[in-house]
């Protein structure tokens, strides 16, 4: 009897040794979370939460500014289900719409266009609704923006 008490502690033991950790999920409704990994990464950040606007989180990569934008928030703009990456340049009006479809053609993740002031916007979402996604997910999701930034840069002034 001992003998088989001793097999089932140890089978349990080997079970919640080998069973894989939970990861830390991040989603929308916890800005935090997003300043702490673009911040783990080097960012500057700051988050910025207007009474009768959704939180926004500004931020710089290699000189670039840009926006982490909650969307998809409920009534009290504090429960936010999406984030959405956003640059834009304000130097680059003469960006040929020909020249903006070539990035859409060519890039999976981001999306180009001109605004209403005629400004060449580049824009990512990420969808975290539904409890989140893991934080490495979302730590990769940082490092395809700034890959992003990085080409987009080179696309509009030929860098």
């Amino acid at each position: 009897m001992k003998n088989m008490w001793l097999g089932a502690a140890t089978a349990a033991l080997m079970m919640a040794v080998s069973a894989p950790a939970h990861a830390e999920l991040v989603s929308a409704e916890n800005p935090q979370a997003i300043v702490s990994i673009l911040s783990s990464q080097g960012l500057p950040t700051e988050l910025k939460a207007p009474d009768d606007q959704n939180p926004f989180i500004e931020s710089k990569h290699s000189g670039m500014k840009f926006l982490v934008l909650f969307m998809n928030c409920n009534d009290d703009k504090r429960s936010c289900k999406t984030i959405q990456f956003y640059m834009g340049y304000n130097d680059a009006k003469s960006t040929s719409l020909d020249k903006l479809n070539d990035w859409n053609k060519e890039k999976r993740f981001g999306r180009a266009y001109r605004d209403d002031e005629g400004d060449p916007v580049l824009e990512m979402d990420v969808d975290l609704d539904f409890n989140g996604i893991p934080r490495e997910n979302v730590g990769e999701a940082v490092n395809t923006w700034k890959s992003l930034m990085d080409s987009f840069q080179k696309h509009i002034h030929g860098e």
